[in-house]
């Protein structure tokens, strides 16, 4: 059976192979928003859609990217696989599934109930 710390550095490279994956998603998607549509475009003009599409993506791609390398900083740092709302470690199983997790997961289920609520803006806590 695996240590924590061979689980921790195990768990670093699948980040930085995923920060290097959405990196190259990410350049190619910026290359292909870069090519202009035209402004007299219509509704429903799949060139537009695409382009609507892919600016969409392009900004869950950079979410991913930002919680990614929180992860990564956070390995850095010594405090990976701690929650960062109760301060309890956060499962290993639950670290194998998603290694940017950043809460436990009874704290990421009462984070997603607050924002259900609205008593939690969406941008003050990632979902994962």
């Amino acid at each position: 059976m695996s240590t924590r710390p061979q689980i921790i550095a195990r768990e670093r490279r699948k980040l930085v192979e995923e920060q290097e994956r959405i990196a190259g998603e990410l350049e190619r998607l910026r290359e292909a928003i870069q090519i202009e549509v035209d402004v007299d475009a219509e509704e429903g003009d799949p060139d537009l859609i695409e382009r609507e599409k892919n600016v969409a993506l392009l900004s869950q791609l950079e979410g991913r990217l930002a919680r990614v390398q929180a992860a990564i900083r956070s390995i850095d740092k010594g405090r990976y696989g701690t929650c960062e709302r109760c301060g309890k470690e956060i499962p290993t199983e639950r670290l194998e599934v998603r290694p940017d997790a950043t809460l436990c997961l009874t704290c990421q289920v009462e984070v997603e109930k607050l924002i259900k609520r609205g008593q939690m803006p969406r941008d003050q806590q990632e979902l994962e």
